[in-house]
């Protein structure tokens, strides 16, 4: 009888729940096996040290990070073979179903723990006549007698161009498009792709061998016009679109790796359209996150698997967890909810403020009794009294410094991190403002990391420059920017900033230069 009340109360308490699914890539786990597929560095028991010991270790360490994210489904990423999806689930007994799937010859493949009952499996093949990368893996679940698939996605590094992940996407989109319009599906993964791809990797003669199309944007429709697809319009589209999660944080949060102290999103969930038509399965806004407690993440860092840097070979080190952070999100089929999209707030945007919640814009909104704070050519910042500061990056060149404006924002962007006005149009011209740089902020009175100040024009800063980096003491220093290069001071002078624009980019934040007036030789 004892353990029937255990069992119904574990039954209610899952059907309580959202369901909560993840994605991880675990960085390389390989057992000690030799079958000749391997990395150079996970040989077993060669120089590499990849033995029993340094094995164990990673496989508890990711038992641990997996059992404490505790979602419901988890699709993973490099894994060596199914032998070892099996052993991870023999360690997480809450796990009773799994898939995997790889190529034969290929080092890694992709695996799903789950909690909820998987119906199939099957691979969905990209191939190449002179490289193997890995299939895709579509898992198909059965839960409270709704059924919806999973696509688990490792699509080819950055070691190669665009086109390679051209060919992932259109096989996805594909077999999408034989499923119906109103089918719950979930595409997951390490896309080696930026949510914001087609912004960010046009000026790579390497990567950009498509003309400036990429696959997760442009072929999966997580944009149209370059514009991403959003909560406001995701329904109203007639083509099959879908909307990437990392929408759903700021900016400045958007990341699961780091590169040279940059932020990165190569992993990505995105949902269909019908997760938000209130039918079977629904997305519930604003769930997804990040998963980074302080023994993943801590000190702008994440705690990856630790490799010497030997000039020959990497030696492991038997501590970390991986290069990636866990990312997630939830999901509801309880009768009788919502429409999702119905429970957001429809906020009209009157402030600049408004602005930096939202990634673009619907129809066009006025701002009225703007200040132009600060003017370069046909660049200009733009505050309103008791408001934020914002950028007008081009377009810009018949507004006047001190002349406050009423405008039409047509469209907005966010470039690596930093919010602009796109577009714009002069209503009226009102009148000058004598005392705009009153709008200024002391940069001795603030925090400048804080992302809240992004755009702002800062003063009385002073330090010392050193590698296109402002030190303020000896362990604190921002990054120096100009568009033209010229415009930096040089290494070795101590300067202070008279008019900063403080800004960020990919996650950290930086002082860009615009003129050789914006800052002084000396005190």
């Amino acid at each position: 009888m004892f353990k029937l009340i255990l069992l119904f109360l574990s039954f209610l308490s899952l059907n309580a729940q959202n369901i909560k699914i993840a994605s991880y890539n675990v960085e390389n786990l390989f057992d000690l096996k030799n079958d000749k597929t391997e990395y150079q560095e996970f040989i077993p028991n060669g120089k590499a040290l990849w033995n029993q010991r340094n094995f164990n270790i990673k496989l508890n360490n990711l038992v641990k990070v997996i059992s404490d994210l505790d979602a419901d489904i988890i699709a993973l990423q490099e894994i060596e073979n199914r032998d070892l999806i099996k052993l991870l689930q023999k360690n997480l007994p809450k796990y009773k179903y799994y898939s995997f799937i790889k190529y034969p010859n290929s080092a890694v493949g992709l695996g799903i723990l789950s909690k909820i009952e998987i119906k199939n499996s099957k691979n969905l093949d990209v191939k190449f006549e002179t490289k193997l990368f890995r299939p895709i893996l579509e898992t198909t679940f059965i839960y409270e007698n709704t059924e919806f698939k999973v696509f688990n996605n490792h699509w080819p590094s950055k070691a190669v161009g665009e086109s390679y992940r051209i060919k992932y996407a259109k096989t996805l989109q594909d077999r999408l498009v034989e499923l119906e319009k109103d089918y719950d599906y979930i595409l997951i993964g390490d896309f080696n792709a930026d949510y914001n791809e087609f912004e960010t990797f046009k000026k790579s003669q390497k990567l950009n061998n498509t003309m400036g199309i990429t696959g997760i944007n442009q072929v999966l429709n997580t944009t149209i016009n370059e514009k991403f697809v959003t909560y406001d319009d995701i329904l109203k589209e007639e083509k099959r679109v879908h909307y990437n999660l990392w929408l759903d944080i700021k900016a400045n949060e958007r990341f699961s790796t780091k590169f040279k102290n940059q932020n990165n999103t190569p992993d990505n969930i995105i949902i269909s359209s019908a997760l938000f038509d209130n039918k079977k399965l629904s997305y519930i806004p604003n769930s997804f996150q990040v998963f980074k407690p302080d023994y993943l993440y801590k000190n702008n860092e994440i705690i990856r698997w630790k490799m010497s840097n030997d000039k020959f070979l990497k030696i492991h080190k038997g501590e970390g967890f991986s290069d990636h952070l866990p990312i997630f999100a939830e999901f509801s089929i309880q009768k009788g909810d919502k429409n999702p999209l119905k429970q957001i707030e429809k906020e009209e945007i009157s402030t600049i403020f408004d602005l930096y919640k939202k990634e673009k814009l619907i129809e066009p909104i006025f701002l009225e009794d703007v200040v132009v704070i600060y003017k370069e050519d046909d660049k200009a910042i733009i505050k309103k009294a008791n408001d934020r500061a914002i950028y007008l990056y081009n377009n810009a060149k018949e507004l006047k410094e001190g002349i406050s404006y009423d405008l039409q924002i047509n469209q907005i962007q966010n470039f690596n991190g930093l919010k602009e006005i796109k577009d714009f149009i002069v209503e009226e011209e009102k009148k000058e403002v004598t005392n705009y740089k009153d709008f200024y902020l002391d940069a001795s009175s603030i925090d400048i990391f804080d992302f809240k100040y992004d755009n702002e024009i800062i003063t009385n800063l002073k330090g010392l420059v050193k590698n296109s980096r402002l030190y303020l003491d000896e362990n604190r220093f921002i990054k120096l920017y100009a568009k033209n290069r010229d415009l930096l001071p040089k290494n070795g002078e101590y300067i202070t900033i008279l008019r900063g624009h403080l800004a960020s980019y990919k996650g950290n934040k930086q002082i860009i230069i615009h003129n050789l007036s914006d800052y002084k030789i000396g005190n």
